[in-house]
């Protein structure tokens, strides 16, 4: 009698112990997500950054996750990216945010400011310096999720159809470009542009603008530029280390496993680490072949470096005043910047410096 209720009980944990099984050995969901860039599929380091965050997710899911890519114009026009992710069109885009200094100028600050952070600084902050964290806060009022997808190291200061030897010489120049950038060029007497890529060699080669900027050497080299404005001007101090975002429609972010989740932010960590080792390799390159084709490098005269800088700080003010987002976060940047110049000056630029001038005496 003992021996057949000691059975029994064994019998009712077995059963017991294999009804419990299924329970924890769920599987993984199977999700498919549309991205839409606000990339042609030709510039394939800033396109090509969400390539490699897509395959990345994938292949940390078991390809269970899968994220499908549209170059601009495919589903929504590049400049309308955000509102697709935060309409819920798409899932996600993959975009710049300082395109949308029009709804608000603090969506510039999670890209670069004029005389901000360079490329390492700007990770330092987003990362670590809470910039993340103070971001998604503004970003929840356009029912987004935002994280860095991206950064192309400092760009170049652009393409110029004459000479630029002094602050003066800016007065009526027709300059493609755009967001808060624009905004301080016009106050020293320049008339900003805003023309999509394909439209900028045309306009150079008529004249019906004077100067463009577009991002780098490996970038530029493919839009000819040189072949009509000559004079290739540095650094571009509106862009000293421009992060790319990830836009995620928010309830589809919060619906996501935890799991899942991970995958996305570290395989978009990754590709902001590929894209700016992208550019370094391929920018040196790209300079040297452009200078042997002619383009004449100029930095940009001391005063009007200064003069941009003093305009900057003076638009950062104004603009302070009436928004408090922007407030709150140009000076969280500004406090950063500042911090880490402190370092920089005793290590980094000071070996930057020296290797400079060590390269340039062989």
């Amino acid at each position: 009698m003992q021996r057949r209720n000691f059975l029994k009980a064994g019998g009712l944990a077995l059963a017991s112990t294999v009804v419990a099984k299924p329970a924890i050995a769920q599987p993984a969901p199977e999700i498919q997500w549309r991205l839409t860039s606000s990339f042609p599929k030709s510039l394939d380091v800033t396109y090509g950054g969400a390539e490699v965050f897509a395959k990345q997710v994938a292949d940390l899911t078991d390809n269970r996750f899968k994220i499908q890519l549209f170059a601009a114009g495919e589903i929504v026009p590049g400049l309308q990216a955000l509102d697709a992710a935060s309409a819920g069109t798409v899932e996600m885009a993959h975009t710049v945010s300082y395109y949308y200094v029009g709804k608000d100028p603090t969506f510039a600050i999670a890209s670069c400011v004029p005389f901000g952070l360079n490329a390492r600084q700007q990770n330092a902050w987003l990362y670590q310096g809470g910039g993340n964290e103070a971001l998604n806060e503004f970003y929840k009022a356009y029912n987004v999720y935002g994280l860095p997808l991206g950064n192309t190291g400092a760009q170049m200061g652009g393409w110029f159809r004459k000479e630029i030897k002094s602050v003066a010489d800016l007065k009526g120049l027709k300059f493609r470009i755009a967001g808060l950038a624009g905004q301080v060029m016009t106050r020293l007497g320049v008339v900003p542009q805003q023309l999509a890529g394909g439209d900028i060699y045309p306009s150079l080669e008529r004249g019906t603008i004077d100067a463009a900027e577009w991002i780098g050497p490996y970038d530029d080299e493919k839009l000819g530029f040189y072949k009509v404005a000559p004079y290739y001007y540095y650094p571009g101090w509106w862009e000293g280390g421009p992060s790319l975002h990830g836009f995620i429609n928010l309830a589809k972010w919060n619906a996501l496993p935890k799991s899942y989740q991970a995958a996305v932010i570290n395989a978009a960590n990754y590709a902001t680490t590929w894209m700016q080792a992208r550019y370094d390799v391929q920018n040196p390159a790209a300079l040297k072949r452009l200078v042997a084709a002619g383009a004449q490098l100029r930095p940009f005269p001391i005063d009007t470096m200064e003069a941009a800088y003093k305009a900057s700080m003076e638009l950062y003010a104004e603009i302070s005043a009436q928004n408090a987002n922007f407030k709150k976060l140009i000076e969280m940047i500004m406090a950063s910047r500042d911090d880490q110049y402190l370092w920089w000056q005793a290590a980094e630029y000071t070996f930057d410096s020296f290797m400079i001038r060590a390269r340039n005496a062989k």
